[in-house]
Parts: C-alpha cells; structure tokens; sequence
C-alpha cells in the first residue's frame, strides 16, 4: 500500500490485485486509527532511515515491508495468540471473507472486497457447518 492508496475520510483504501486491477475496499474505524497512529509516530522514525518514499509498511530498516516479512509478523503475532498452526497472510484474508459470508454479506459484495472477476472464486467461502445451517432452519423456517 503507499500513502496516496489511503482515503480515510471516505473509510476506503484503494487495493492494487492481480493484473494491476485496482478495487476500492471498506477500512473498519479502527483499522483507520491504527494506521494513522503508525503514519504519525512510528513510521516517521523509520522513513529517515532511508528514502522510503510513498510505501506505508517499512521495515526496521526503512525499506519497504516484504511479503516475508509480513508473513513473519502475522506468525509471531499468532504464536503470541496460542494459535499453533503456521499463519500466512492469505490465512487472514481466508478469515475476513468466512466472517463476511458467516454474518451475512451479500456474496457480491465480498467478491468486490475480494477482487475475484469470477463469483465462482468467492463462492469457495460459502462452506457452512451443519450446526450453522440448523440454526438457520431453526431461526427462519416457519416449523423449524
């Protein structure tokens, strides 16, 4: 992400995909007082490190965050969760659409967050569990 990708005041981030296909996505409030809690103070100390220019995430040394440093922070901060199993980056991304479609979202919807040019591709995100769907009967079925 660089810095010119952020639109708080709308609570969107612009996301560059595959294909140098942009898309719009949601930022929760909180997700936008941390970044720029980290734009204000920490990133600052980092960027005089070196020319960082228009990148938001920097490393120790200020340069930009790599894919395998990502993967490292997202495993160190699981490991300090008690989550055993290896965390990827991809595995929060998994998550965020599960919870999406858990709760209730419009499949369309999460396929725009997603960027996936097929609804076929989102569709993979609709597993349910048994006891979900009984709950579902239970709730809405007029004998259920």
């Amino acid at each position: 992400l660089k810095k010119t990708d952020l639109y708080f005041n709308n609570d969107v981030i612009r996301v560059m995909g595959k294909g140098s296909k942009q898309r719009i996505v949601p930022v929760g409030r909180s997700a936008v007082k941390w970044v720029t809690e980290y734009l204000l103070k920490s990133r600052i100390s980092l960027e005089n490190k070196i020319k960082s220019g228009n990148t938001i995430f920097l490393n120790r040394r200020g340069a930009k965050l790599s894919r395998m440093g990502v993967w490292k922070i997202f495993n160190n901060y699981a490991k300090e969760a008690g989550i055993k199993k290896n965390v990827h980056p991809h595995t929060f991304r998994h998550s965020f659409a599960t919870h999406l479609i858990e709760g209730g979202a419009n499949l369309r919807a999460v396929q725009e967050m997603l960027g996936h040019a097929d609804i076929s591709t989102t569709q993979i995100y609709t597993h349910i569990d048994r006891d979900f769907v009984k709950q579902v009967h239970k709730d809405f079925h007029p004998r259920g």
